[in-house]
């Protein structure tokens, strides 16, 4: 339905979207998540043409939404947008807000108009809110007349940009059950979100955004439980980082200890936990020094807040291997120890680098 090709968008010096391609078919759920500022809001916006593209190609059901003929208000039609600040009509009541853009836009007799928003209304549990307006309605109210309004359009594909950061948690629940059943009905959806829980059960898809690029994609199960990319995994995880670059074997390994010791006070991590975490530290650098020459080493120490895990992974070149594998007699005591102090060890190349991953046992 929806096919994007190296779409990019600058604001003067700034590019805020780089090189972005991804189809979208008929009846999926996409979720864009990712932090704040990555340009997730700025994709949607595109998509609509309320920005145009500094570059790149847009096809909504094969019609290149870019070319200068493209009817843009009836692309807009087609692909409508709801907006995390409702964008009601003050002096309109809700019915009004419905029925404006279906009789003025679509030529829609009003009776048939009035008819169907009704319909809607009922649909979102606002059947008894018709002749208010948006002032008497709470943030829920108002954001559930706003995809109502949407539909009154019959659109092909809604745009969804953070459709619950403006309201009090309370509230939010009853947006996003509009939501599931608009994706049980096989509307075809884009949705900005940071409600994750709420992602991984709605989606057909997820796209990872991070600096202007979709960083990572896949299902949700792939997404929230086995995420390839390290950015993914530190921003579904709210993992808190440290990081130690090592490029010479006399290196400062008091200095790297004091700030191994701050992070973990700062986490509030157990004493048991913190000793068992740098015996690790000292043991697996005392093993990859040897090997340095190749190139640098990094001691990274990521604690997952949502889980609670605390892991240490070391990157050297990919030629180094596993050190835990290819140790010689000499070192038998510090992999015992290894051993003792991990409750889970492994070791991959991902991204250009070897990566040694140990879960440290907790105190």
């Amino acid at each position: 339905m929806i096919s994007v090709e190296h779409l990019s968008k600058r604001y003067g010096d700034v590019t805020v979207l780089k090189d972005i391609s991804a189809e979208i078919r008929k009846g999926e759920v996409i979720s864009v998540i990712g932090p704040s500022g990555t340009g997730k809001s700025t994709f949607l916006r595109c998509l609509n043409l309320l920005e145009q593209p500094s570059s790149g190609r847009i096809s909504i059901d094969g019609v290149d939404a870019l070319d200068p003929r493209a009817d843009v208000p009836r692309l807009r039609q087609t692909m409508n947008m709801v907006f995390q600040s409702f964008n009601l009509f003050a002096h309109l009541s809700v019915l009004g807000n419905l029925t404006l853009a279906p009789i003025r836009l679509k030529g829609v007799p009003r009776a048939e108009a009035e008819a169907k928003a009704r319909e809607l209304l009922k649909m979102v549990g606002l059947g008894a809110k018709a002749d208010a307006f948006p002032e008497e309605l709470s943030g829920g109210q108002k954001q559930r007349v706003a995809i109502a309004r949407c539909l009154a359009m019959e659109p092909e594909v809604i745009l969804f940009d953070e459709p619950t950061s403006a309201l009090d948690p309370t509230m939010v629940s009853e947006v996003l059950s509009v939501i599931r059943r608009l994706a049980k009905e096989g509307m075809t959806m884009i949705i900005v979100t940071h409600e994750m829980d709420f992602a991984r059960d709605v989606s057909n898809r997820v796209f990872y955004m991070d600096e202007g690029l979709i960083y990572e994609e896949g299902t949700p199960e792939q997404i929230f439980g086995n995420p390839v990319k390290s950015r993914t995994r530190a921003f579904i995880h709210r993992i808190r980082s440290y990081r130690f670059d090592i490029d010479s074997t006399e290196f400062d390994f008091y200095a790297m200890n004091a700030e191994i010791e701050t992070f973990c006070e700062k986490h509030l991590l157990p004493r048991d936990t913190r000793h068992n975490l740098l015996l690790l530290v000292e043991e697996l650098v005392q093993l990859h020094l040897p090997s340095i020459a190749p190139g640098p080493i990094a001691v990274n120490v990521d604690f997952a807040e949502k889980t609670g895990e605390l892991s240490l992974i070391l990157e050297s070149p990919p030629t180094v291997g596993n050190v835990l594998e290819s140790g010689g007699e000499d070192d038998e005591i510090a992999l015992l120890l290894v051993r003792n102090y991990a409750e889970r060890i492994d070791y991959r190349v991902a991204e250009g680098l070897g990566q040694l991953e140990l879960v440290v046992r907790r105190g």
